[in-house]
């Protein structure tokens, strides 16, 4: 991130956007678990269906975009939650 750290207490309106920001990173990383899934429900879907056995390829290709946006978004979690907690002041509850 910027490398900024904060020496200060925080008052009780930056704490709450904390929680909000905490919030909107849980909700980005279930948007991510979602969309892996519905790949993958695609991907094994035209697995199943004998007649679209010509789109073997796009399968594949749907499984292994899942599984990427599926760490993708682990990553981008951990990133952010990191950051947040480096961000809060130790005293500051």
């Amino acid at each position: 991130m910027n490398g900024f750290k904060n020496y200060e207490k925080i008052i009780l309106r930056d704490y709450l956007a904390l929680e909000r920001t905490r919030l909107a990173n849980e909700r980005t990383l279930f948007s991510y678990i979602r969309t892996s899934l519905y790949l993958l429900t695609v991907g094994f879907g035209i697995f199943e269906i004998k007649s679209i056995q010509h789109l073997i390829a796009v399968a594949w290709i749907c499984i292994g975009v899942s599984v990427i946006l599926l760490l993708i978004g682990f990553y981008r979690y951990y990133q952010l939650k990191k950051y947040l907690n480096t961000y809060t002041y130790e005293d500051s509850h």
